[in-house]
């Protein structure tokens, strides 16, 4: 077959190109004419990258285009949820770290009270330990370089002592009974990062795990310390959610695979550009026979209220302590070829009773960040009565308890927050930091004998055998804390407690921490007692019995929570 042309068909296509050029000539000395301004302009891609682009070409004076960048996304982000974030390529380390279980650098854990680095532990298996390095030892010098009594800041030390897996760090040490400086030329190598804080039997029957974050290895370590306290006794078991702001969602939805039957949805998510996504148990748990609780307060986030709402819907166990955080919302991370990111809000997350417990937010609004300061001064850390839902928040389980959605996890049995115990004389020695430095220099007097002691009993018989709140009284009042023979009274055991708990804590780490702290913990003590008094079928059926009323029980998150911030990881 052949094709043949009319002339109109040559001459139109001609004609139409010759025009086409003339204008884009024409436009072109209309827009670079010098002092002739456009009368419009085609945009060349699309807004943004026309507004950039025309900054960069046409602005008066030289600007910074990865500044500008660098300032535009965080901007445009925030009009979109609190959750998606941009994250600079100098940070995406330091947030992906505690994630990730590991890091690079020499394994230890340090203080730097009158500015000097004091080793508080070292991390078992890491370069330091096997070098020798002791908690109590003094790090003088870094690479030959003076670090103490300089006013170094702890982030540049922390930045000095980390570095890849492989490379050397030289580091001048100062012993106890050793007069000269102890030279160790450390290999940095990958240290681990527990999630897990402790684990160990809170009754005779009755484990107890503390899990601060779903990182990538939590559901390892939370099987190890399942497998460790069945040996040790467990048939029950309470799981410690408490300021876990979340991570990973599978670490989650692994550990409550542990605990239910197969079949059971855990959690499913959601989103415009995401089909609904279910995520099941299936028949390999562990602990099927295991009765939980499963404790969280109002810093119990994401992937801490998955866990707990599995549980929860699946009338599996029961939940205490305070309403949580409230984040239903799931990120996905975006790695840009400069080393920066940008976790976006990809879906929403929902419980098997098809609850989305994301709490309110105004886009580019920051009243969400003060939702919990919000709660405090409307009184639901004190009293439940004080939480409303609407009828359409309600969700029924499959034994016919009612749960609720739109803003957090509500517990099963309500723990207050504690005020018993807090006076003015404690207030004043807490606010000095007074109760953590008497404790550490404590410690440091008895150096030699609490890094000889390996076991919480061990650590126990010691402290026990001490006058250490008599002490306290004098060192405060040294520190210009008058003593009142009253609130001391008062505040005796909880001052004294938390005393003993640094202690414990300088000498094993949180193996000696927690279960002393456990004396002051009346959420804890109410999960045991749930547990002891098998509380729980009734909780988890009400149909089956008479309901448990709610308990006003008093309990401080500052009373439970150790000093993370007084410690650095030095990598």
């Amino acid at each position: 077959m052949k094709f043949q042309n009319t002339n109109r068909e040559i001459i139109y296509p001609i004609a139409f190109a010759l025009v086409l050029v003339i204008g884009i000539l024409i436009g072109s000395k209309f827009q670079k004419a010098p002092g002739r301004p456009s009368l419009m302009v085609q945009p060349r891609t699309d807004k943004l990258t026309s507004v950039l682009q025309y900054i960069q070409e046409e602005y008066v004076d030289s600007v910074s285009m990865h500044n500008l960048i660098e300032q535009t996304i965080p901007s445009m982000l925030k009009n979109l949820d609190p959750h998606s974030v941009y994250i600079p390529a100098s940070d995406l380390q330091a947030v992906n770290e505690p994630l990730e279980g590991n890091f690079d650098g020499i394994g230890v854990q340090f203080n730097m009270p009158n500015d000097t680095v004091i080793v508080l532990n070292t991390i078992v298996g890491g370069p330091s330990e096997k070098l020798g390095i002791q908690a109590g030892d003094r790090i003088i010098t870094i690479n030959d370089s003076l670090v103490a009594g300089v006013k170094i800041p702890q982030d540049s030390i922390v930045k000095l002592l980390k570095g890849k897996t492989g490379t050397k760090v030289k580091v001048g040490i100062k012993r106890n009974e050793v007069n000269e400086l102890i030279d160790f030329d450390i290999v940095r190598g990958k240290i681990p990062i527990y999630s897990v804080d402790v684990s160990y039997m809170a009754s005779p029957t009755i484990g107890y795990i503390k899990i601060s974050k779903f990182a990538r290895t939590t559901y390892r370590e939370f099987i190890d310390a399942i497998e460790k306290l069945k040996k040790e006794g467990m048939t029950k078991v309470v799981i410690d959610l408490r300021g876990n702001n979340g991570g990973y969602l599978d670490a989650a939805t692994n550990i409550a695979n542990e605990f239910l039957p197969e079949g059971k949805l855990i959690v499913y998510t959601q989103g415009k550009a995401r089909p609904r996504q279910n995520i099941y148990s299936t028949a390999s748990g562990r602990c099927l026979d295991t009765e939980v609780a499963v404790i969280i307060d109002e810093f119990s986030a994401s992937a801490s209220e998955i866990l707990a709402g599995a549980i929860q819907d699946n009338d599996r166990g029961v939940v205490i302590g305070r309403r949580s955080f409230g984040k239903g919302l799931v990120q996905e991370q975006i790695l840009f070829s400069d080393g920066s990111a940008l976790r976006l809000t990809i879906a929403r997350y929902y419980t098997p009773t098809g609850r989305s417990i994301q709490k309110h937010y105004e886009p580019g609004s920051d009243d969400y960040f003060y939702d919990i300061s919000n709660r405090y001064m409307h009184g639901e850390f004190q009293e439940p009565d004080s939480i409303q839902f609407a009828d359409s928040l309600k969700f029924t389980t499959p034994s016919g308890r009612t749960v609720y959605g739109g803003g957090g996890i509500m517990p099963d049995v309500f723990v207050g927050l504690d005020t018993t115990g807090v006076t003015p004389y404690f207030t004043k020695v807490s606010n000095r930091n007074l109760v953590y430095r008497f404790a550490f220099q404590f410690a440091e007097k008895n150096r030699k004998h609490l890094n000889s002691l390996k076991t919480f009993t061990d650590v126990y018989s010691f402290i026990e055998q001490q006058k250490i709140f008599e002490e306290f009284v004098t060192y405060a009042q040294s520190n210009g804390v008058k003593p009142n023979a009253k609130d001391i009274k008062v505040s005796r055991q909880l001052i004294e407690t938390q005393i003993k708990a640094y202690i414990a804590r300088n000498a094993i780490d949180n193996e000696g921490y927690y279960p002393y702290i456990k004396n002051i913990d009346t959420t804890l003590k109410k999960a045991i007692e749930v547990l002891d008094n098998n509380q729980t079928s009734q909780i988890v059926n009400p149909n089956q019995g008479s309901k448990l009323s709610m308990n006003m029980l008093l309990i401080s998150y500052m009373k439970t929570s150790p000093k993370k911030e007084a410690i650095a990881m030095a990598a």
